[in-house]
């Protein structure tokens, strides 16, 4: 997502899905039925599909869309064989970018994700020196309107959250990837709405970008990244100040 704040990312997402609704739609529909061929279509043995529709039903995504994607993946056809690959990429003004990436075919994607970061400003990094900058963290962003401080803030430590953050916006759970579900079920049961819910890459520092033109530059390289089809998703350290 353009930018590093948590909540303009949320932001950024939200607005997103209404400009973008088919192409949103059909890279989760790609991630759902990728998830259930993978491993199954029963998404309580299955986490990477549970993952799926979790971010499916963040964005409104139609149940019939959800349904076709996963009946895709269960029934007769050509088999479906995608890669998973992560990329280290350096932008414009020093950020640093990691992506994930699911593929057909590693050698297209290679030439159109190259040919993205020459025209955008961006450049393969060496293995490691993007990745060693980021860590994953399960993140659970909730309004202010949704729960009392005091009260999230005790449900979620005693979930297993690891931090519990709170700013003018609403409040940040974060849990090791491995308790994110417990942690987000929890918030589930209480009936509290959660903005957005995902294990990500969040970064261990960020890069400050004041200027207009290295924002504006940083901007259309992650955007440009995003749009791409094989793209499932973008992490920066970049900080767009406004």
């Amino acid at each position: 997502m353009a930018g590093h704040s948590k909540w303009a990312k949320v932001k950024h997402f939200k607005g997103a899905i209404d400009a973008k609704r088919g192409k949103i739609f059909a890279k989760l529909s790609k991630e759902i039925t990728i998830a259930a061929k993978l491993g199954g279509a029963d998404p309580s043995m299955n986490p990477r599909l549970r993952m799926a529709l979790l971010k499916s039903r963040g964005a409104n995504m139609p149940n019939d869309n959800i349904d076709r994607a996963i009946k895709k993946a269960t029934g007769a056809g050509e088999p479906i064989h995608y890669e998973d690959l992560t990329y280290e990429v350096y932008g414009p003004s020093g950020v640093a970018v990691l992506l994930e990436i699911s593929t057909d075919n590693k050698n297209r994607t290679a030439a159109e994700i190259r040919s993205l970061l020459t025209k955008n400003g961006g450049s393969i990094a060496t293995s490691g020196a993007v990745s060693r900058l980021f860590h994953r963290k399960g993140q659970i962003i909730v309004s202010k309107e949704a729960a009392p401080e005091d009260q999230l803030m005790e449900l979620a430590l005693e979930a297993g959250a690891e931090d519990f953050r709170t700013d003018e916006h609403g409040y940040e759970i974060l849990t090791t990837p491995a308790l994110f579900e417990a942690v987000h079920r929890q918030l589930d049961a209480k009936g509290i709405p959660c903005a957005a819910a995902t294990v990500t890459s969040l970064p261990e520092l960020t890069v400050p970008v004041p200027d207009p033109s290295g924002r504006a530059a940083v901007s259309r390289l992650l955007e440009a990244l995003e749009d791409h089809e094989d793209v499932k998703e973008v992490h920066s350290n970049a900080e767009l100040l406004d």
